[in-house]
């Protein structure tokens, strides 16, 4: 399902492209996409440029609520394509992620890591970025190659303000300067049906929508047998207050559920 040389470039870069693994599956992500739209959750957030008309939708955690996006969860072969590229025996469900840029919405994707944002620790993790729509490359997520091997985790950002995630700590770096021209930044005209898969280690990004057309994405993000708990200094995105974890336990499997292995 996955050739060799993907599951080497996932590891070596923490980013590879697939090509057309969920095609038969666009019709019913784009019905999950549809309800989620219309029956957002408490945990969604719109943001809006001064200076473009369109919006910027994103919403989290709803697999359970959306009959699509479960169906795709339990019946797909995304779980064992994520076991493939981390190389593990086991893959846990983490989360849903749905982000719908109108056209000409006008805001961009700052660079960043998911993992500071998560109370995840370890390398087997995967994130799935399934786009909706055709989208060129100018427009598409672009990932920083390496940069999941990076020693320090970079310190997370409020996307509205670019204010600390956290307060001041000394386990988090400060974001390079990632357009200076000393990265490998990786990114690829996409199709629906293919797949970003990329580590939460991996520093991506995405261009604002200033076209004419509409941009929608539905990521799943996975863990393997390396995850465990690990409690940040402040709130985690998405967040789960009454978790009730020890740093180093693997995460419940009542809330995140084994669904392969």
């Amino acid at each position: 399902m996955v050739e060799k040389q993907q599951i080497a470039d996932f590891q070596n870069q923490g980013v590879v492209v697939l090509r057309g693994v969920f095609k038969d599956w666009l019709t019913t992500l784009n019905r999950g996409a549809d309800d989620n739209i219309n029956r957002p959750s408490a945990r969604a957030i719109t943001h809006q440029s001064d200076s473009h008309k369109g919006r910027f939708f994103e919403d989290f955690c709803n697999w359970q609520n959306i009959a699509e996006y479960q169906e795709f969860i339990e019946q797909s072969p995304m779980a064992e394509i994520a076991a493939q590229l981390m190389q593990s025996q086991q893959v846990q469900f983490f989360h849903d992620h749905y982000l719908d840029k109108e056209a000409c919405s006008g805001v961009a994707t700052p660079w960043h890591q998911d993992m500071p944002y998560y109370f995840v620790e370890g390398m087997q993790n995967v994130s799935f970025w399934i786009p909706l729509d055709a989208r060129e490359k100018q427009f598409s997520l672009k990932s920083v190659a390496g940069s999941h091997l990076w020693p320090k985790l970079v310190m997370p950002t409020k996307w509205a303000n670019n204010a600390k995630f956290y307060p001041d700590s000394s386990e988090f770096m400060n974001m390079p300067d990632i357009d200076s021209g000393d990265y490998d930044i990786r990114s690829w005209a996409i199709e629906p049906g293919d797949v970003v898969a990329f580590n939460f280690r991996t520093v991506h990004g995405a261009n604002a929508n200033t076209i004419d057309t509409k941009s929608r994405t539905i990521s799943f993000r996975l863990i393997g047998d390396d995850a465990r708990y690990i409690a940040r200094p402040g709130k985690t995105s998405p967040d789960f207050p009454t978790i009730n974890q020890n740093n180093g336990e693997r995460l419940r499997e009542d809330w995140f559920p084994v669904i392969y292995g």
